[in-house]
């Protein structure tokens, strides 16, 4: 089983704008960023530990400028904390194994889907895609865009 964790090595690999939004808690623009209107089919992990977060199977246009998912691909891997910053309530989503900041949960996602919207900072992720998920070690995952495995 592969080992997911924060490395000097990874972050010190990060650029700015990723290590000030994963380890400072920051917020990219919206509109601006890589993966808001990104389409193609794929696995999205934690730009620090590697630890799978998201797919583009649960991706959704939710019109707010950053990549907006309705579940985890992988729960275990996500960790939601209480967020009282900016005068506001919120629930923040941290990777479980990386500690990344990676955005913020909000209950305002498609109900069909289960009401959820994981609105996440491009700079927390690195995309890949379904063709290179062997090869990158997440060939598990796969299964998921084949035809028997995708969700219904």
């Amino acid at each position: 089983m592969k080992t997911y964790k924060k490395t000097k090595e990874a972050l010190s690999s990060l650029t700015p704008e990723q290590f000030r939004v994963t380890q400072n808690s920051g917020t990219e623009r919206p509109f601006a960023n890589e993966f808001w209107d990104h389409k193609e089919p794929g696995l999205y992990v934690d730009i620090v530990s590697g630890e799978p977060l998201f797919t583009s199977l649960d991706k959704f246009d939710s019109g707010c400028g950053w990549p907006s998912f309705t579940t985890p691909v992988d729960a275990g891997n996500v960790v939601e904390n209480r967020d009282l910053s900016h005068g506001m309530i919120r629930t923040e989503v941290r990777s479980a194994h990386g500690d990344s900041h990676l955005g913020h949960v909000f209950p305002d996602g498609p109900r069909d889907a289960g009401g959820l919207r994981y609105c996440i900072n491009s700079a927390a992720l690195r995309f890949i895609r379904v063709d290179e998920l062997e090869a990158e070690g997440y060939g598990d995952y796969a299964k998921l865009f084949s035809k028997e495995g995708a969700r219904a």
